[in-house]
């Protein structure tokens, strides 16, 4: 005979749920607090009695390094050895380049380009260089390429110092994970201006910006490497007698060689991503010339130089990703290496004898006049009057209209708890209270600052382009991931978008959408969308065969199998597709600032420009402040499994 079991409350029920419980307990506190913050400073906007004043300090710091930068030891004797240092050595990088003249230079790239990845590869890098020269770029092309070694040798020591620190010490992982997020997150206008008080406007100053922005990778990536060596390897090693030094020499560094292969490909992406920006502080190169463009609004010019940053790029990263896939196998040996060296050699030696070394001058193609026509026309047929769709600018209007304004007005509209609340909710529904109190103290961090205001403003124009990233990169992705086709024909389209200067892209959008918020926020959309739309198609097409083939046997549609098994098996990639769009929406919030974003962009840039560290380090401090917690709301954490689970 069955007994009867007693019904369970619905509300027994109710509360069983996890998120259910956070939120009533985050309610009761709010219960608790709410009207004690309300008594005690009112609501609306954040408290100026909780605001904290930099500016006399930041400015005073400011005034000391600029009196005492010719005449202090630390400078004479610290700062200015290692400008020198730097001087020297992309001077001696350069010059070697410009006695290998453009055949010798193209040999070489080729040559290694055919040792490492084989021959296809090998001539598209030979394609490469001679599109650099057909351009007539060969002189900036050497000297980004010179500037480029010499950053990205600094920032793989750096990075491969810390990484081989954090690896070995989890003491110390602790301590630099903070250390390498506020690094790869500080927009890197920000501290540049910190950069050139101490070393001046030049190539020193350049070159330790780009190092500080693009060390991080080499060091998670190094770090990740030697954590994650084969246990059973090390355990062999250990019983043969082998010492803590031997043991890194011959088991863990080996073992990741695939993760420190990875981060010097990282790394040289990132250093050449910053080679525009550090135009701005007198580098000269490709990114001076991209920069003098943007400054005379010339279309055309800045693609011609933007098209050899985007090369070099594309071959960079297909040679250093070979390098890693076949980072397993067995070396060919040296010899190969001998005969590629000596061909190489002798092909700079032949131009260096038929007196060749320059780029010839009849062998350049000028494309600045057809692209800016081209520009010139979708200005005068796109901008206004398209009949029945209206024109880039009517959308542009539209989009701040309905979207960039409500938004904006919504979040400044709301008391300063009640966003901290909302935040805190969010955090702790997706992750820890952990989680949640780092989200909560980093946007509490921004009203301390006294910009809580324009940091709102930002906000509101990171979420309206991360939800268009989102939607259009979520269906580009899945198209990808169904179709090899489609996929091979948009991996060259993303590669450009991925490596395409800023700047450069941020002339037509300018020309179709005008000045303002939604062309800082088109900006944003282009910048992140190749990384949702590579992640989406990498995590849908990951998903276990098995599965999928179980959905068909049942007779499930393809839109049954994309909703109820790809989708939910993807779920972590696709959550971190959203962490990464609003990591890399956030970037561009700098350059939003100069085509009229306004808000925290603005600042930094103004700050950059008239010198005024306060305002410069002030907002780029809240932009790693809104970025954390951002990254804490958007990225779940893993909770530790708990005994007897």
């Amino acid at each position: 005979m069955a007994t009867l079991t007693a019904p369970v409350p619905l509300s027994a029920g109710f509360l069983k749920h996890r998120a259910v419980r956070k939120l009533l307990l985050l309610a009761l506190a709010a219960a608790v607090l709410v009207p004690l913050a309300d008594a005690r400073w009112a609501s609306g906007s954040w408290p100026a009695a909780l605001t904290v004043d930099l500016s006399k300090p930041l400015t005073g710091a400011s005034n000391w390094i600029i009196d005492n930068r010719d005449s202090h030891p630390l400078f004479l004797y610290g700062f200015g050895y290692v400008s020198n240092a730097v001087v020297i050595s992309v001077r001696a990088v350069y010059l070697v380049l410009l006695a290998a003249g453009w055949a010798g230079v193209t040999a070489i790239g080729a040559l290694v380009a055919w040792r490492v990845a084989g021959v296809r590869l090998a001539l598209g890098t030979a394609v490469a260089f001679l599109a650099c020269g057909l351009l007539g770029m060969w002189i900036p092309t050497m000297q980004t390429l010179a500037l480029m070694v010499v950053a990205v040798l600094a920032s793989v020591a750096v990075g491969a110092l810390l990484g081989l620190a954090a690896g070995l010490s989890d003491r110390l992982d602790r301590a630099l994970r903070p250390v390498l997020d506020t690094m790869q997150v500080l927009p890197a206008f920000a501290y540049l201006l910190p950069v050139v008080l101490v070393f001046g406007i030049g190539v020193p100053a350049a070159v330790l910006a780009t190092v500080v922005y693009a060390a991080p990778p080499m060091a998670r990536l190094t770090s990740l490497g030697l954590r994650g060596a084969d246990k059973e390897v090390l355990e062999a090693v250990d019983s043969l007698g082998a010492t803590a030094r031997q043991r890194l020499l011959t088991a863990r560094i080996p073992l990741a060689r695939k993760e420190l292969l990875l981060g010097l490909n990282q790394t040289i992406m990132m250093a050449l991503s910053m080679a525009v920006i550090a135009s701005v502080i007198g580098a000269a190169g490709l990114g001076d010339r991209v920069y003098q463009a943007l400054a005379s609004v010339d279309v055309g010019a800045a693609l011609a130089a933007g098209i050899p940053i985007v090369l070099l790029a594309v071959v960079l990263d297909r040679v250093t990703c070979a390098a890693g896939e076949n980072a397993g196998e067995e070396p060919a040996g040296v010899r190969p290496w001998l005969y590629a060296a000596a061909g190489a050699v002798a092909v700079a030696l032949a131009g260096r004898l038929a007196g060749r070394l320059d780029w010839p001058e009849a062998w350049t193609l000028n494309i600045a006049d057809p692209v800016n026509s081209a520009v010139d026309w979708m200005t005068a047929h796109l901008y206004s009057g398209v009949p029945v769709v209206g024109g880039t600018a009517d959308w542009a209007g539209h989009f701040t209209t309905w979207v960039l304004d409500p938004v904006r007005g919504g979040l400044q509209w709301l008391p300063w708890w009640s966003v901290l609340l909302l935040v805190a909710a969010l955090a702790w529904l997706i992750g820890t209270w952990r989680t949640a109190l780092t989200a909560v103290l980093a946007m509490a961090a921004i009203g301390v600052l006294g910009v809580w205001k324009p940091s709102l403003d930002t906000l509101s124009q990171v979420l309206a382009a991360v939800a268009v990233t989102l939607v259009l990169g979520f269906a580009t992705g899945i198209a990808a991931a169904r179709s090899d086709r489609f996929e091979r024909l948009l991996r060259p389209v993303l590669d450009v978008f991925q490596t395409m200067p800023q700047f450069v892209y941020l002339i037509p959008v300018v020309a179709l959408f005008g000045v303002g918020r939604a062309p800082a926020v088109a900006a944003a959309v282009v910048y992140a969308l190749p990384a949702v739309v590579r992640i989406t198609t990498q995590g849908l097409r990951q998903v276990d065969a098995a599965a999928l083939e179980s959905a068909r046997s049942l007779g499930a549609t393809p839109a049954q199998q994309l909703r109820q098994v790809q989708l939910p098996l993807a779920r972590p990639a696709l959550l971190l597709a959203v962490n990464q769009g609003v990591v890399l929406v956030l970037a561009v919030v700098i350059i939003g600032g100069l085509v009229g974003g306004g808000a925290l962009g603005y600042d930094v840039v103004f700050g950059l420009a008239q010198g005024d560290l306060a305002t410069g380090l002030v907002a780029g401090a809240a932009i790693v402040c809104l970025g954390l917690m951002l990254d804490r709301v958007t990225q779940p954490t893993r909770r530790r499994a708990t005994k007897g689970a």
